[in-house]
């Protein structure tokens, strides 16, 4: 009576041979449970995660960079008053207004327009011996030295673009930062939840089997040991069950950390939701698909395009400190105009003889400062190229080894499978000796326990598998880890 109980339960619980693995009952969700995929999570993080959303005010400061840049450009207006009275004299009164507009380029065109009057004129304010008159003047200002090719404003801006494609790798970065750790809380979450429901299973089992054990045991048919042995063997699947549970309860916590809803709240993820494997890598483990790992990796790792950018920022203070090394020499032209006469007639704008001309020069006899500032910038560069050449070196090496963890945890992977499968071959054989006489409740138990074990190390195999899959795509720096938000 005992072994056709026994016989009867595991040949009731256990899954059929045709067609189906011992696991996959596990991986069979009811119609009450939905399924949560990663290409799901990502989705859901990258509209409304608030590190993703922080991300993208990097693109907000670098366009106020450029803006704040192009303000170096922008036409100034400036206006001057300046009166005095003394001892019931009007000394002077003068009013100087200009208008300038910087250019890329360095001429800076300029209008001006003053009128002096009072007793006390400096003779240099005086226009047509007049002391009530005004006059315009148009001109320009142009160096012819330093500041020909570029200057403080044109670096200034130079730079300011440069700055965003920094900040859109950084965002790259930080995104798949995030990205990442989330894929590595999905995959623990998945290995909790399954392994969960494994140990559930076999407790069933194991319940099973004491029930029928004390029923035979009831009926003298077997001994009091046997039910103790039992007894143990359930109350450990439950302790088993109820450690698997307590994890599965924290790493659903954790994962639920990285969702949100339109509205800035946090989701907590439900009890009717579950992981679920996409099985999508028929390309992952190919050598093409290493070697254009490898070439996205050199060519647009978040790294080494900031390394790339912070190059040529320092190009671009190369360039300026060379300019510095040249003399400073300024040409100031002002063609000027005397619209009203003395008596207050007015005569028509034009450009004559009348003019205003100045150059201005200086320069630094050993110039040691401008070429400590030279050299400064080239030691720089020199130093950032030795970190690109190191960064990218360490970045193709890291991309290599995580394809070799994954071709190799895919051999194990694929070991393991089998090895389960064996196993579970190997307890339907002690039951079937079982039935014949030739096994025991010990041999049973132990045959169940290896099982267990062999399932459990699958499911955290592949997890760890789809970690590493996550992982390549992190360490080869490309965009949102491979996920395309437009599926």
């Amino acid at each position: 009576m005992k072994k056709a109980l026994l016989v009867f339960a595991w040949l009731a619980i256990a899954p059929s041979s045709q067609g189906q693995t011992a696991m996959d009952s596990i991986f069979l969700l009811p119609d009450t449970i939905k399924a949560f995929s990663l290409e799901n999570m990502y989705a859901s993080m990258l509209e409304f995660h608030p590190i993703v959303k922080q991300t993208r005010l990097l693109n907000e400061v670098a366009k106020q960079e450029i803006r704040m840049a192009r303000g170096a450009f922008d036409p100034k207006l400036q206006a001057r008053l300046d009166v005095k009275e003394f001892d019931n004299k009007n000394y002077y009164n003068k009013v100087n207004t200009s208008f300038t507009i910087p250019t890329w380029f360095p001429i800076d065109p300029k209008i001006g327009y003053e009128q002096n009057t009072g007793q006390f004129i400096d003779p240099e304010n005086i226009v047509g011996g007049s002391t009530d008159n005004s006059q315009f003047t148009t001109g320009i200002s142009l160096p012819l030295g330093r500041g020909l090719f570029t200057d403080d404003r044109r670096a200034a801006l130079k730079q300011a673009k440069l700055f965003t494609q920094m900040a859109e790798a950084e965002q790259i970065k930080l995104i798949n930062k995030i990205l990442l750790e989330a894929a590595k809380d999905y995959w623990q979450w998945y290995f909790a939840y399954y392994n969960y429901r494994l140990l559930s299973k076999n407790s069933l089992i194991a319940q099973e089997i004491f029930r029928l054990v004390n029923l035979d045991a009831s009926l003298g048919e077997a001994s009091a040991i046997d039910t103790v042995q039992a007894k143990i063997i359930y109350q450990q699947r439950l302790v088993e069950r109820q450690e698997a549970y307590l994890e599965f309860l924290n790493t659903t916590i954790k994962t639920s950390n990285y969702l949100w809803d339109n509205a800035g709240y946090p989701v907590q993820l439900s009890p009717d939701i579950a992981p679920v494997l996409v099985q999508n890598d028929g390309q992952l483990l190919s050598l093409e698909t290493l070697q254009d790992l490898t070439l996205q990796a050199k060519q647009n790792h978040p790294e080494l395009v900031k390394l790339r950018v912070k190059l040529d920022q320092l190009d671009v203070d190369r360039k300026l400190a060379l300019e510095y090394l040249k003399p400073r020499l300024d040409l100031n032209y002002n063609f000027i105009n005397q619209p009203l006469r003395p008596g207050g007639d007015f005569q028509s704008f034009r450009l004559g003889n009348d003019y205003k001309f100045g150059l201005d020069f200086s320069m630094p006899i050993l110039i040691r400062k401008e070429r400590a500032k030279l050299a400064q910038t080239k030691i720089k560069i020199q130093s950032t190229q030795y970190e690109q050449t190191q960064a990218e070196r360490e970045i193709i090496n890291q991309v290599n080894a995580v394809f070799n963890q994954i071709v190799n945890t895919s051999g194990i992977l694929t070991q393991q499978t089998s090895v389960a499968a064996n196993y579970d071959r190997l307890l339907k054989a002690e039951l079937f000796n079982l039935s014949n006489g030739e096994s025991d409740l010990f041999k049973i138990n132990i045959q169940q326990e290896k099982l267990i074990q062999a399932q459990s190390k699958l499911l955290k195999l592949k997890s760890e598998y789809e970690k590493m899959k996550a992982t390549i795509y992190w360490a080869a720096g490309v965009r949102n880890l491979n996920f395309n938000e437009g599926n």
